[in-house]
Parts: structure tokens; C-alpha cells; sequence
């Protein structure tokens, strides 16, 4: 059976991860779990019943910015290489009038910092490994009548089962701990149009190694295309930031005392906010379908009004992004035969 891949690239709920210190008050913790813009392209459609695969490489070309800068420069580099494979299933059934699918992700990722943060023994230049897996058990897509207009639900889970190392954990590219991450998508289908907002948030469980948990981060990824034959072009966007304050429980071995906990609260950039824009092109080969989009980072900012402006050493990534996605069914159920047909 042909595979209907232009509507799998367009509703598989995917998730990805790009390196960046953002947040972290120790070396080499990310600002998210899920890659800003990863679901770009995405939207609350659903493909035909069946399994899909989708592959996906991508490139982060960034440097720091934010008050750390001050100190350090502002050419201080971070770059992240990250390849994915991922599973979407639709196995026909509904719920509630909705359409129910589930998606398995598993992120490997190889990233770098440059100098002068590279000199400390605190910040590896260059890290490599697996990240946490990424389930959505639940999915669910309503269609609202004729319209053309969609909306999906749908939670997804980070395990902690990534590549961890270091004294808390944060020396390599995987978390150890837990993330929660629903989403809500809203899209209009109709005439080639794919006109999508897909927001999601993380939400983080503590540190299992030193008891230090990361607020929540909000991602809003935009969609603005038209199919016109086998070609999709279009406008794409993306925003996220993060929208609570990180803790460390007194007791905890990030905050033996409360003196200690302030410390490590302290150096966070406990709020950050980046906005980007760029577009996407997609080309359906039938079998396959190719999708590649590009962002550049406009906006970034990173500030704890929990300290003196002066003595604030938050920093954020701001960069350019480069994502493509092969996606394609695997299987499919089998049609049901048809009666044959007797003439005289």
C-alpha cells in the first residue's frame, strides 16, 4: 500500500534535544529537553492507520549570550550535531471522537563549547551519547467537522535512562531525571494549507543525583505552509522560555544549608526567552517524504532577578538551526479483499 507520508510529516509529534548551558547553575546542563522548533512542520492531523519511522539530523550553530558575556566574550561557541530515530503508531482506534496515536524517540546527540568556558574542568568541551528517550503513550486528534480545523492532545514523557556522568550527573548529554511534557496543537488543514501553533511545556522532576530541580520551560513552535503538487513551502517559527524558578531543597546536596541552596540558585539564568524565525521546504517522493527547515535565533536573553544585576551571570544560546526529516511507513494493515466478480 502506498504510504500517505506527507500526512505523517505533518502529524507526527517528534522530539529532539540541542545542547546549551542555558540554565545551569553546574557545567553542562541543557535549558530543555525538547529542541526548540522540533515541532515545526508538525501538526494536529493524523496519518492513516499503520507504523511510521522518521529520521532526523539537525545542526545548532550558536554563541552565548547574556550577562556571563560581560566576563567572558561574546564569540564563546556552542555547537550541537544530533541524529534521531523515531516511531509514530496509528493503530486505527478512537476515543471521545478522537484519533489515537502513541510515538516512541530516541535522540543521540554529539555537542561542543569552545574557550574560554572549555578551560574549566567543570565545562567538557565536548560531549556524545544517548539522550532520554522520548514517549508519547497518548495522543489524541479531533477533527472539527468540515472545517479543516484540528486540535491534539497529548502527553509526552522524558525517561532518564540517557548517557549521565560527573559528580551530579550533568557531564554528558543525558538527564537524570524525570520530564513531563503535554501539548496542545491547533492547526487549519484545508487546500494545502498547514496553519499550526503546537505548544508544549516541560516539566521537570528533581535531580536524583543532587536533589536540584529546573523550572518549567514553555515551547510555542509556528507553521505556515502550502502544498502545491509535491512541494510544501513556507514561514516557520518558534519561541521558548522558561517560565518558573529553579529550586534546591535545603538538605539536599545542592543545598546542604539554606545559605547553600540560595548559591546554587543564584548563578541560574532562572529566566530566559528566545524567539526565532526562519522556513521550510519539503519535497514528497511518494514512498518518502524529505522536509528540511532552517531558523536563525533573532532574540535572547537570559537574567535571576533573584541576585544584583551585577553579580548576574546568566547566559543563554542564541544561534542557527538547520533540521531535516525523512519520514515513511513501515507497515500497514492489510485492505480487505474484494468479493470477486462472476459474469455470464
Amino acid at each position: 500500500m502506498k504510504s500517505n507520508t506527507k500526512a505523517l510529516l505533518a502529524a507526527a509529534g517528534i522530539a529532539a534535544f540541542a545542547f546549551s548551558p542555558a540554565n545551569a547553575y553546574e557545567a553542562g546542563y541543557p535549558g530543555w529537553a525538547s529542541k526548540p522548533g522540533v515541532l515545526i512542520g508538525a501538526s494536529a492531523g493524523i496519518p492513516p492507520p499503520g507504523i511510521y519511522m522518521f529520521n532526523q539530523v539537525f545542526t545548532y550553530q550558536s554563541n552565548l549570550v547574556g550577562p556571563l558575556t560581560n566576563a567572558i566574550g561574546t564569540h564563546t561557541g556552542v555547537q550541537a550535531a544530533v541524529d534521531v530515530q523515531g516511531f509514530l503508531f496509528v493503530p486505527g482506534w478512537t476515543f471521545l471522537g478522537a484519533t489515537y496515536d502513541a510515538v516512541l524517540v530516541q535522540p543521540f546527540i554529539m555537542a561542543s563549547i569552545g574557550g574560554p568556558l572549555n578551560l574549566n574542568p567543570a565545562f567538557p568541551s565536548q560531549i556524545a551519547g544517548a539522550h532520554n528517550t522520548y514517549i508519547a503513550p497518548v495522543e489524541l486528534s479531533w477533527k472539527l467537522g468540515t472545517s479543516g480545523f484540528a486540535i491534539k492532545t497529548g502527553l509526552g514523557i522524558y525517561v532518564p535512562d540517557g548517557t549521565v556522568q560527573g559528580p551530579t550527573g550533568l557531564s554528558n548529554v543525558g538527564n537524570p531525571w524525570w520530564t513531563f511534557q503535554p501539548e496542545l496543537a491547533i492547526s487549519y488543514l484545508a487546500n494545502g494549507w498547514n496553519l499550526t501553533a503546537f505548544l508544549y511545556e516541560e516539566f521537570n522532576t528533581k535531580n536524583s543525583v543532587d536533589g536540584y530541580t529546573t523550572g518549567d520551560i514553555f515551547h510555542a513552535d509556528f507553521t505556515a505552509t502550502k502544498t502545491i503538487g509535491k512541494w510544501t513551502l513556507g514561514p516557520v517559527a518558534y519561541y521558548v522560555g522558561q517560565v518558573s524558578n529553579d529550586s534546591c531543597a535545603v538538605g539536599s546536596l545542592c543545598g546542604a544549608t539554606p545559605a547553600a541552596a540560595l548559591a546554587a540558585t543564584g548563578g541560574n539564568a532562572q529566566r530566559f526567552n528566545i524567539w526565532a524565525v526562519g522556513g521550510l521546504v519539503e519535497y514528497n517522493f511518494g514512498p518518502a517524504s524529505l522536509s528540511v527547515w532552517a531558523t536563525q535565533e533573532i532574540s535572547a536573553n537570559a537574567k535571576n532577578s533573584a541576585v544584583p544585576a551585577a553579580a548576574d551571570i546568566s547566559t543563554i544560546t542564541r544561534g542557527a538551526t538547520v533540521f531535516a526529516t525523512l519520514s515513511y511507513r513501515l507497515w500497514a494493515p492489510e485492505e480487505p479483499a474484494k468479493p470477486a466478480m462472476f459474469h455470464k
